[in-house]
């Protein structure tokens, strides 16, 4: 029987993939900050309407100080990525996501206590390999590519940030869960991230908002924000269901599902290797907790 972690983080990597592909073709032609934060605007009304039927748990300092350190981090990894996807060809930024599985390896160990098994530490490496390998090897240049192209692509450097950050969040947004629930932290955080991601984006796409009902950004918006509610809150419930490593890792088989939608939309080719080296790593996870 497959464990109820794992069926939530599978919803949750094709709900995100499914966001990021939709996020891409509204990204033609429109300001990245603007169609990022329509993107998150949705899940406001989604997660507030609930709150007053949600049981209030006790807060603590240690509550209030995960809001402080995580939101600003949120907001910046949101924008970050947003612009990697627009700046720089895929082949040359989402390798770079694999680095936050590895750094998953060693922060929740340190911050939460959380221990791996050999199996599951194995695996962790094996979807992190694979999930560089499924995108570095689609364009010119080889597996090699994003390396090589580190210094010269701004989109790669931005989303080198963005896996960094997301290693760190995921443990504070696991802390905060613990802290609270995983309704009422749902309720909360990501509100309060559409606040305070609202400034800039409504700044940086004002040249865009007189026009936004006749300018196709806030339809071509719509879709993205569904599948991006949809991927919070089963991510929410299942990271607090496993360890963060383990979550996070095999919530990278969004990148997976993403080669698909390249695969059976757009007629592109490849990644089979990469594709099998994941799964692997998926069972070994599974079998290995």
């Amino acid at each position: 029987m497959i464990p109820l972690w794992l069926s939530l983080t599978l919803i949750s990597a094709f709900t995100l993939a499914t966001s990021d592909a939709l996020t891409k073709k509204a990204l033609a032609g429109h300001n990245e900050y603007l169609v990022t934060w329509l993107r998150i605007l949705p899940a406001a009304p989604l997660f507030l309407i609930p709150l007053p039927f949600i049981p209030t748990p006790p807060l603590g300092r240690e509550f209030y100080l995960c809001l402080l350190l995580g939101l600003p981090l949120e907001a910046a990894a949101l924008f970050l990525y947003s612009k990697a996807l627009k700046l720089s060809p895929l082949n040359l930024t989402l390798p770079f996501l694999s680095l936050t599985p590895l750094l998953l390896l060693v922060i929740p160990t340190l911050l939460l206590g959380e221990k791996l098994t050999a199996a599951g530490a194995a695996g962790v490496l094996l979807i992190a390999l694979g999930s560089y390998l499924l995108n570095a090897g689609r364009g010119e240049g080889g597996v090699l590519a994003p390396l090589k192209a580190l210094f010269s692509e701004k989109g790669s450097l931005c989303m080198i940030a963005v896996a960094l950050i997301y290693s760190v969040t995921s443990v504070i947004g696991k802390r905060a869960i613990a802290l609270s629930s995983p309704l009422f932290f749902a309720a909360v955080y990501f509100p309060l991230l559409v606040l305070l991601t609202a400034p800039l984006a409504l700044y940086k796409g004002k040249k865009e908002l007189a026009a936004l009902s006749t300018n196709g950004v806030l339809a071509a918006s719509l879709l993205p924000a569904l599948f991006y509610s949809i991927q919070i809150l089963s991510h929410i419930y299942a990271i607090t269901l496993t360890n963060v490593a383990y979550m996070i890792a095999v919530k990278r088989l969004s990148l997976l599902f993403g080669l698909l939608y390249g695969r059976y939309l757009f007629g592109e080719r490849g990644g089979v290797l990469a594709s099998l080296i994941m799964l692997a790593g998926v069972f070994l996870i599974a079998c290995g907790q």
